[in-house]
């Protein structure tokens, strides 16, 4: 039998790079899916040759109502929630702190810290009266270091960090286990984006800067980060809590 046979995983974000791989990967594991992301066609693209029982749930994280939502609509289709990856985010703009702007670092918070909180509140309702659950938390390097002109990014994903450790506690005692990941840049259309928001016209020049960060000098990949997430999402993984993983090809350790 697969590992997750029968398991019902709920992923915000799912449309983009890791979600979207986060969702392939479950469903070859055997999973069901319940998959969140804004756009219903961004959903239906990045789901389309996922062969397994899903449901497409667009939705806006940042609303409480619409989290609510799509938590008792998976509730309602599958009866439960096994594994939640908590994966939505937005990178912002890319500019020192000086030229930075309230708005942006208020809509990048709205999304990395209050998105992530309001699934984890939702969810994790459903999960203590089951209780079971494994969430696993999409962090980043940027979590454990600065960035310079991603301010509003890495203040986001400090937090995540916080309501990792905090949730972790919190939930313990109803055998629910919280996690966390923290992948440097991987090879996916989300890192083009910032690719070109840092590059100023050159960004071969800034893809090059992002990859020399990495001892390995190579940006990841998205199966190098989903083999993780399964990895925490199981039982093989029992006794992990209120933890947080690199995925950065030895960036972090000579800083943290």
């Amino acid at each position: 039998m697969k590992e997750f046979q029968g398991q019902v995983v709920l992923i915000t974000g799912a449309a983009g790079g890791i979600g979207s791989a986060a969702a392939k990967a479950f469903a070859e594991a055997g999973a069901k899916l319940a998959l969140i992301d804004l756009s219903e066609k961004a959903l239906e693209r990045a789901s389309a040759t996922i062969d397994t029982e899903k449901i497409l749930l667009p939705a806006d994280v940042t609303k409480e109502a619409e989290v609510e939502q799509f938590v008792e609509k998976t509730l309602h289709r599958f009866g439960r929630i096994d594994v939640f990856i908590n994966q939505a985010g937005l990178s912002g703009d890319f500019v020192p702190i000086t030229e930075q702007t309230a708005a942006s670092l208020e809509e990048v918070l709205q999304v990395n810290v209050v998105g992530a909180f309001l699934g984890l509140k939702h969810v994790l309702r459903a999960m203590i009266k089951q209780k079971s659950g494994v969430v696993v938390n999409t962090a980043c390097s940027g979590s454990l270091l600065g960035g310079p002109g991603m301010s509003t990014y890495v203040a986001s994903k400090h937090a995540m960090l916080g309501l990792n450790k905090t949730a972790a506690l919190e939930v313990a005692d109803y055998g629910i286990r919280v996690n966390a990941i923290c992948p440097s840049a991987l090879d996916t259309e989300w890192m083009e984006a910032i690719e070109t928001k840092a590059a100023e016209g050159n960004e071969n020049t800034a893809r090059r800067g992002f990859e020399a960060s990495s001892p390995m000098t190579r940006y990841g990949e998205v199966e190098e980060v989903t083999g993780l997430m399964l990895f925490l999402a199981s039982n093989r993984s029992s006794f992990i809590n209120g933890s947080y993983y690199r995925v950065d090809g030895g960036q972090g350790t000579t800083s943290v």
